[in-house]
């Protein structure tokens, strides 16, 4: 894989572990609710499939929902 590639990829990786930690971080300060999250990528997912419709990349949307999904349902975003 070229190194321009490797480096998408590790960028979108670092900012996804950033957001889950903030979020975790503001659970856990009792800054946002639970519900409060789970209403967040709940949005995020929907949005994201919504956009897939109308997307030259509909893969790049539902890979989105996958993630969000998968945090959703408790698990790490980054592991599969």
């Amino acid at each position: 894989m070229p190194k321009h590639l490797r480096f998408q990829d590790a960028k979108g990786m670092a900012a996804l572990g950033i957001c889950e930690s903030l979020l975790l971080a503001l659970a856990d300060l009792n800054v946002l609710t639970e519900k409060d999250v789970r209403g967040l990528l709940t949005d995020v997912a929907t949005t994201h499939n919504e956009a897939a419709a109308g997307s030259q990349t509909p893969e790049q949307h539902q890979a989105v929902v996958e993630i969000v999904q998968r945090i959703l349902a408790g698990k790490n975003g980054l592991r599969h």
